[in-house]
């Protein structure tokens, strides 16, 4: 079998060679010499007709053995080197008739004429492309013999009576049978087309020459008469040669759905049988009468009939035997196929169902073939179908992917089935015309897309919708034109002493029962979720005053106790509020009810808050102190100010306040009252109350000098002052300065003070214990009952600023009925108590003369001393510095 020529391995050679065009130019030269007058016919044969012989077969055979170096095969250059015969064959001829006598003329010429004919036939047969397989080339013979032998039959009955002598016969035999051979393949060349006809073309020129030329010297013409069909076989090779560059150059390929049989069989055999024919029945009536010459020629038809039957009987074998292998795999596919194939008509009725239609839905012909389509699904689907099967068929259906069909088919046993089906149109197949069904079953599918809807949008635990199905339903809340909505988001607290002190399967249990509470809470049309942990949520569509009224039974709800099996649980409740149009996308509006939602936190629990821009940017705030507080201290971002305290009566400084100071490059400077809240939630109240205690008691230090007795207080918070090493680190911080303990005053705010009232007390006894002396500050700010002031073992009585001017409506619940001012009954209690008094946040003379009146010896505030870094209260004092006895 011939491997064939590839394009992509074509030896390339650009344009006809220099020398190739001069010498065909000089042998064409001496030629038409020789057949001018000019020179003796031999010169002509010998130079023209002998040279270009040799230079085309040189060429040949090069591009042959070219061809076997690129390929390392003998099946391309096969094509090449046949031709490169034939033209040798022929140049040989002419070579040899310049040298024998006439009488051997004719014989030489019928010789060289079959040698040529069978090497340029096996040469065309053998092109890339002319025929790709054994049979094919087999096949183009018999059909070239076939008609060589017809037009012979015909050339042998319609010339005049006297007959043919042998060489003029051989050489028409070997002409026409040649000729019909090249003819046929040249034609049906694929892959080189133009190369093929050029070299087909020049192959049969130079056969068509040396016949005429045998038959020529056959009858015993002159030896210049046989220059005319020389020409033919000097222009032959010359055009096989253009063929051979050719090939390389054009590449021009057939339609690949070209058939192989094309210019072959009986159509093309029909022309010159009928020509034969015809030439029989002239023959016939003009003469009456066959010779054995024209009986011979005419039975030589019959093999090649016969070995063309063979050869149709055996390719009608084997296209048989490729149908049904190919028919048993087109119904072992179909049977095997998960797909039910249906064909339906132009009426919508089943025509043919595959048979998976029992394997997949227990379906026999009886019950679906002859019945409309859409009556085999559900009654719900069935107009829908009916619609896009409509469409399908008046072609109103988009071109691109088959259109998809979801409909419930009832399968044999009655029950309905989910499927998909996807339409074909093949109306414009003939052995179809009818739409082609693909049905197939999804019900598994369906089935485990809800499963996987279910785990991807459901919480496992509580059975609510989780954050991801909550987004999507915020998204289409948000789309619906016109409708607001809210969105609450829940905080439980709690949960996490439930899951530490009674496990893990208590605290499930108590989500689970929340989970439920939320569902028979909710409006049918509300969405309750759980978001992570102890924090839930519901969508509603209710505006916002129905919103927060739902928020409040939600609080209501939530708050009452959890009865479980061996336990009450209490939970404190925090909700924040959003309303759905708000932000800018879901996410915002998500984050603007946790917002809302810390805010409820952060003002006690068990409340709801509503978002809005300044809560925002108070939440804001807070979250940024929560990031920078942290390492501020390492920072050296933390810094003390200093306030003093005056006597009253002489304006001298007794001892100074350190104030706590945060300075942040990016929040600028941050008050205690900012900073001590948010130190606490983030556990760094010991940390930071450590720092200032040592800066603190180190700056006492150094101000404690002969001749200057000056005091510092420190502000403390109860949780601080609650830490059971609290005492020990403050008799710590004053060894390792060595400073007085009388020296140092603690304070407690009044305002601070948290139900826990005992252990401060017991921490303020243990501080007066080491020689430490204490303060309450900001007395008559809080809600501090006389009980507790009589508790509390302090030395210094800080009165708060606002209560200097204050009437006496506005005193403490156990002290009012006198007729005084505020500040002159708390200057009595003090002294009652045996506690010295401070009246501090004095910003005005007049406040310093009432407190002054009220009998307070010590002031504090901004008109008296600002309060100012280290240097200058150092500066100040030394101002104030007493003047020694």
């Amino acid at each position: 079998m011939t491997v064939p020529y590839t394009p992509g391995a074509r030896t390339r050679f650009g344009a006809v060679p220099t020398v190739d065009i001069a010498v065909v130019a000089a042998a064409l030269v001496c030629f038409a010499g020789s057949l001018g007058g000019f020179t003796p016919p031999v010169f002509g044969f010998l130079v023209g007709v002998s040279g270009i012989a040799a230079l085309v077969t040189f060429r040949l055979w090069r591009l042959a053995l070219q061809i076997h170096a690129k390929q390392h095969s003998f099946g391309p250059c096969r094509g090449s080197g046949f031709l490169g015969l034939g033209t040798l064959a022929g140049g040989l001829t002419a070579l040899a008739l310049t040298q024998v006598d006439a009488a051997h003329q004719a014989a030489v010429s019928a010789v060289g004429l079959g040698a040529a004919v069978t090497t340029y036939v096996l040469g065309i047969l053998l092109l890339p492309g002319a025929a790709t397989t054994l049979g094919m080339r087999l096949r183009r013979a018999c059909d070239g013999v076939s008609i060589g032998v017809s037009l012979a039959f015909a050339g042998w009955l319609l010339p005049p009576p006297g007959g043919m002598p042998p060489a003029a016969l051989a050489g028409m035999l070997f002409a026409v049978g040649g000729l019909s051979i090249v003819t046929v393949t040249a034609l049906r060349a694929a892959r080189y087309r133009r190369a093929a006809i050029l070299c087909g073309a020049g192959a049969g020129a130079a056969v068509l020459g040396l016949a005429i030329q045998t038959m020529m010297i056959a009858y015993g013409v002159s030896d210049r008469a046989l220059l005319y069909p020389a020409a033919l076989v000097v222009v032959g090779p010359v055009l096989v040669l253009l063929g051979a560059y050719r090939a390389d150059a054009d590449g021009e390929v057939v339609p690949p759905d070209e058939p192989e049989t094309r210019l072959s069989g009986y159509p093309l055999l029909t022309v010159p049988a009928l020509l034969a024919m015809l030439a029989a029945l002239y023959h016939l009536i003009t003469v009456g009468e066959f010779d054995h010459t024209a009986i011979l020629i005419g039975l030589m038809v019959i093999p090649t009939v016969v070995v063309r039957e063979i050869m149709a009987a055996a390719d009608v074998r084997r296209f048989a035997r490729r149908l049904v292998e190919q028919e048993a795999h087109f119904r072992s596919l179909v049977a095997g196929a998960n797909d039910l194939i249906m064909i339906v008509d132009d009426d919508l009725v089943v025509r043919w169902q595959s048979p998976a239609a029992a394997r997949l839905f227990g379906l026999s012909d009886a019950d679906v073939v002859g019945r409309a389509f859409p009556a085999l699904m559900h009654p719900d689907d069935a107009a829908e179908v009916t619609s896009l099967l409509t469409a399908v068929l008046s072609e109103r259906q988009a071109l691109g992917r088959p259109p998809l069909v979801e409909a419930r088919l009832r399968d044999g046993y009655g029950a309905w089935r989910d499927t998909e089906s996807t339409v074909g149109d093949q109306r414009a197949v003939p052995a179809v015309a009818a739409l082609v069904v693909h049905v197939r079953d999804v019900g598994e599918r369906r089935h485990l897309e809800r499963t996987l809807h279910q785990l991807a949008f459901t919480d496992q635990l509580t059975a609510l919708a989780n954050r991801r199905e909550l987004m999507r339903t915020i998204v289409s809340q948000r789309e619906v034109e016109g409708h607001t909505g809210a969105l609450l988001v829940i905080d439980l607290h709690g949960m996490a002493d439930v899951n530490e002190v009674r496990g893990r399967e208590m605290g499930d249990a108590v989500l689970i029962e929340v989970g439920r509470r939320l569902r028979t809470a909710v409006g049918s049309d509300d969405l309750p979720a759980r978001l992570a942990g102890d924090e839930f949520a519901v969508v509603t569509v209710e505006g916002p005053v129905l919103a927060y009224a739902l928020g409040t039974r939600l609080l209501t709800i939530l708050t009452e106790p959890y009865q479980l099996p061996g336990a009450i649980v209490h939970l404190k409740v925090s909700i924040g509020l959003a309303e759905l149009s708000g932000g800018d996308n879901v996410d915002d509006v998500l984050r603007r009810a946790d917002l809302a939602r810390r805010r409820a936190r952060q003002m006690g629990r068990d409340r709801i808050e509503w978002y809005d821009a300044y809560l925002e940017e108070q939440l804001v705030r807070r979250m940024d102190l929560e990031r920078e507080l942290p390492g501020a201290a390492g920072r050296g971002e933390l810094d003390l100010v200093y306030q003093p305290v005056l006597s009253l009566p002489d304006r001298q400084p007794v001892g100074v306040e350190a104030l706590l100071r945060w300075r942040n490059p990016t929040l600028g400077t941050v008050l205690p009252s900012e900073l001590l809240p948010v130190a606490e939630d983030l556990g760094l109240i010991e940390e930071i109350g450590q720092w200032v205690l040592a800066t603190a008691v180190k700056q006492l230090a150094a101000w404690t000098v002969p001749g200057r007795e000056l005091w510092m207080s420190i502000n403390v918070s109860p949780r601080e002052l609650s830490a059971a090493d609290y005492v020990t680190r403050v008799k710590a911080a004053l060894a390792e300065r060595e400073v007085s303990p009388e020296l140092l005053v603690v304070e407690v705010a009044e305002s601070r003070l948290s139900s826990d009232v005992a252990a401060v007390v017991t921490q303020l006894a243990a501080l007066r214990s080491l020689g430490v002396r204490t303060a309450l500050d900001d007395f008559g700010a809080g809600q501090a009952s006389l009980q507790q002031l009589r508790r509390l073992p302090v030395d210094l009585l800080k009165i708060d600023g606002s209560i200097i001017a204050a009437p006496t409506d506005q005193l403490p619940a156990d002290l009012q009925g006198h007729s005084r001012p505020l500040i002159d009954v708390v200057a009595d209690l003090g002294r009652r108590l045996g506690v010295e008094i401070i009246a501090e946040g004095l910003e005005s003379m007049s406040q310093i003369r009432q407190a002054q009146e009220a009998g307070c010896g010590l002031g504090q505030g901004f008109a008296l001393a600002r309060p100012a870094p280290a240097e200058r209260v150092e500066a100040f004092l030394e101002e104030h510095r007493a003047p020694s006895n």
